[in-house]
């Protein structure tokens, strides 16, 4: 069982150690803080920690893509994978978007990311199959399903 919550300063050493990313702890820290804000662009944004026997295991965001429909962006680190915590990790944000009053969850899920295409298959998210090329051009394939 997880549970979700927000990030703190306090997470910086962790999510530095566990994330390999090449951020300096200030650098985390200030990334935190504008989580806090819990907006990114003029749009409701937040960034959760997703938490296993009291530790870090992962992130998730939900992110508006207009009033009615969400993003909802996991990312289980590699030591937690394969353990089902992505698929939890999910439920969690979405029923929280879903007291949010979000209606849809929308996911653009890259053609190479295999884990979180049959992700989204197992939870019920529907795709046309029609491949896409997101602003960074990746090949991309879109997933929606409805709250």
């Amino acid at each position: 069982m997880i549970s979700l919550r927000n990030f703190t300063v306090d997470d910086a050493e962790v999510f530095q150690q566990k994330q390999n990313t090449n951020m300096s702890l200030d650098e985390i820290k200030a990334m935190f803080v504008k989580w806090e804000q819990k907006e990114y662009a003029g749009k409701y944004f937040e960034m959760f920690a997703v938490i296993k026997d009291g530790e870090i295991a992962g992130l998730i965001s939900l992110y508006q893509d207009s009033m009615s429909v969400v993003s909802c962006g996991p990312e289980i680190f590699e030591c937690y994978r394969k353990q089902g915590l992505g698929r939890e990790a999910m439920l969690l944000a979405m029923d929280i978007a879903r007291n949010k009053g979000y209606k849809v969850v929308l996911q653009q899920i890259r053609l190479d990311n295999a884990a979180s295409i049959a992700l989204h298959n197992k939870l019920g998210f529907e795709t046309n199959k029609y491949i896409y090329r997101n602003n960074k051009g990746n090949e991309i394939l879109i997933y929606v399903k409805p709250l």
